[in-house]
């Protein structure tokens, strides 16, 4: 649903029309793109909180930098609402992250201002520095090149190895360090620690202040005064701080901390910054869901809350009078500190997920036993690999799409040493809203090849609490991956008492005629359904959940292919590679004749949309297994009726 904008917001087609304005109509500005970010997303969903805290912000880059000469680099995306706004889409930001509308992310394809694609943390500061060298190689040494990195994505490894890589660059690089000690959940670690000690250090910030104007007296010295500028500048952040500034060591000139939510005062010192030479860095800090009270108080509920009421507050929830079956997510999070509660070996640990993928249970009941270890995979992984050495049995979860990024730890960490690491992959699959950035496409296929790695994926909630308890029953030879999707299971009565599944066995859902379905995960519930239809037309496919892409269960498959000569394989996962392409490998390798049609994610950027919208886009859903199982056999005549 389109939203009205205020007066002066609605004249905004571009920054350009921003930057006609007076200084003076700014505050102004931020009043109504705040209001329109509230009104649009309370009535349409999507990330909330992040994009509020950085309102005064935006406005005061897009007013300062000549945007899209100068390059704006938006870490993550989700604080980049309101720069979508200025920059050409407050016309059709009412479609964002809905199905052929607007990313919910920057996106280089969408806009000329959308410099760099992003929807994983900790990749802006390198991005920026890339396109600064790039434009002091071209001689366009006048263009400035800022990254906006969020304090929680300062966690993530990338961003520190960016930082000791442009500090000797001397490039026109200026990273603003949004400030708010949030990420989705409260942030973690030593760099949160030493931000909050500058960023309240009272005795630091008024002495700042009651020296600025010294500084500024010796700026008219003569040609030395910067130096002299910068050595004052240096001691006294040394002296009142008792160390010496983690950036500044970097060779970053650092500034700040300064009031992220003061507009004029934001435009004055980026204005200044332009025409300061070399890497530098503004430590804003700012409020998350600044300007909705809600918001202020719970900025974790209030990242990404979906519907609600803008005046109440009220979060608006589909209520059903049946019972309804539970999040995959809430499932992994109770049984893993049932799981403990048997097992004192157990240990949790999530890249600073714990609220996305429910270990914040288990972080509540047993804190000493769950680790947040904030935006790190490759660290989550490898700490899991060091717990596993000793002994204790780590349960790392990490979305599906975020274990790319762990990808090497897993094998050189985990697997090469067959250290007994359980990796559950959150958001596996088609993730939904997020799009390209978050669908968890490739896991089956890049864990398949993976020596002394069992690859698995519960079809309901009960097999995700029996693959979970029977990972932790005894070392496997090596690590142990579950797969489960975004949102709601299938079951109702999911509580049932934990049963080991034989790794590597699949099993019958439903016996037929002419051609086999094998199903891998969630998915294989759209098999379900498009059975039902299909026996009311007279089809009578047999299914089979197959649980392990690896190992596969050669037993039943020989019998498979005994038995059926036309075979369709689905997954909710990447066609190339993936467990269709372990069932092709197996029939090829067994000299097994047969029609096979792998039905699966295909190889090319699936967009954002729901999932069953995407499910059908890439044809694995019920009417596509339909279709398949259509397209491929004779209907047998059944009593009444004729396929």
């Amino acid at each position: 649903m389109e939203v009205q904008a205020g007066e002066l917001l609605s004249k905004i087609n571009y920054p350009s029309d921003l930057r006609a304005l007076d200084e003076k109509q700014l505050e102004e500005v931020c009043k109504e793109l705040r209001a329109y970010i509230i009104d649009v997303v309370s009535v349409n969903g999507g990330h909330f909180a992040a994009s509020l805290g950085v309102v005064e912000l935006t406005v005061a880059l897009h007013y300062v930098l000549n945007t899209p000469y100068d390059k704006l680099v938006w870490d993550v995306g989700h604080q980049a609402y309101g720069h979508k706004i200025l920059t050409g889409r407050r016309g059709i930001f009412h479609t964002n992250r809905l199905y052929h509308g607007i990313s919910g992310f920057p996106k280089r394809s969408e806009s000329e201002f959308d410099t760099f694609g992003v929807g994983h943390s900790s990749t802006s500061i390198s991005a920026a520095l890339g396109m600064a060298v790039a434009s002091h190689y071209k001689g366009e040494d006048d263009r400035q090149h800022v990254a906006v990195i969020g304090d929680g994505s300062m966690t993530g490894g990338m961003a520190f190895e960016a930082l000791n890589h442009a500090g000797i660059e001397n490039s026109n690089l200026l990273v603003i360090l949004n400030d708010n000690c949030m990420s989705i959940d409260p942030n973690v670690g030593a760099l949160k620690e030493y931000l909050t000690d500058i960023s309240t250090s009272k005795s630091y910030n008024r002495f700042r202040d009651d020296v600025s104007a010294v500084l500024m007296k010796i700026s008219e010295l003569g040609p030395n005064a910067h130096e002299i500028v910068k050595k004052i500048e240096k001691g006294i952040k040394g002296t009142l701080l008792k160390r010496s500034n983690f950036f500044e060591a970097l060779k970053f000139r650092y500034f700040g901390p300064v009031d992220g939510h003061d507009i004029h005062h934001l435009v004055k010192v980026l204005e200044d910054l332009k025409h300061i030479p070399g890497p530098k860095l503004l430590h804003c800090v700012t409020l998350k869901g600044k300007g909705y009270a809600l918001a202020e108080k719970d900025q974790t509920k209030w990242h990404a809350p979906g519907l609600f009421d803008k005046i109440t507050g009220e979060i608006k929830k589909v209520v059903s009078e049946k019972p309804q079956p539970p999040k995959y997510q809430d499932v992994f999070g109770h049984t893993i500190v049932e799981l403990a509660e048997q097992n004192d070996k157990i240990m949790g640990i999530t890249p600073a997920m714990p609220s996305g993928c429910s270990l914040n249970i288990m972080m509540k009941a047993m804190p000493n036993r769950a680790f947040d270890v904030g935006i790190a995979e490759q660290h989550a992984v490898t700490f899991s690999a060091g717990l596993a050495t000793q002994g204790l049995i780590p349960f790392c979860n990490i979305y599906s799409s975020f274990m790319q990024r762990g990808y090497d730890q897993v094998i050189h960490d985990a697997a090469i040493q067959k250290l007994p690491v359980v990796f559950c992959l959150d958001r596996a699959g088609i993730a939904g809203a997020d799009g390209p950035t978050h669908h968890g496409a490739y896991d089956i296929a890049f864990f398949r090849c993976i020596p002394n790695m069992i690859v698995s994926a519960p079809m309901n909630e009960e097999e995700l609490r029996n693959l979970m308890y029977t990972a932790q029953l005894k070392n496997h030879g090596g690590p142990f991956s579950i797969r489960y999707p975004r949102g709601k299971g299938v079951m109702v009565d999911w509580q049932r008492p934990f049963k080991e599944i034989e790794v590597g066995k699949g099993r019958k859902v439903s016996d037929g005629e002419d051609i086999a379905i094998l199903t891998i995960g969630h998915i294989g519930n759209e098999a379900v359904k498009a059975i039902i239809d299909l026996n009311a037309e007279g089809y009578h496919p047999a299914h089979y959940d197959m649980r392990f892409a690896k190992p596969l269960d050669q037993a039943l498959l020989s019998d498979i292919f005994k038995k059926f000569d036309k075979i369709i394989t689905v997954e909710d996962g990447c066609i190339l590679g993936g467990f269709g392409s372990a069932v092709v490998e197996f029939a090829a390798d067994e000299i097994y004749k047969g029609q096979i049609c792998r039905l699966g994610i295909p190889d090319l950027v699936v967009e954002h949309g729901e999932q069953h919208e995407l499910w059908a886009e890439c044809g694995y859903d019920s009417k596509a297994i339909i279709e398949q199982v259509k397209a491929m056999t004779v209907a047998r005549v059944t009593k009444g009726m004729v396929g």
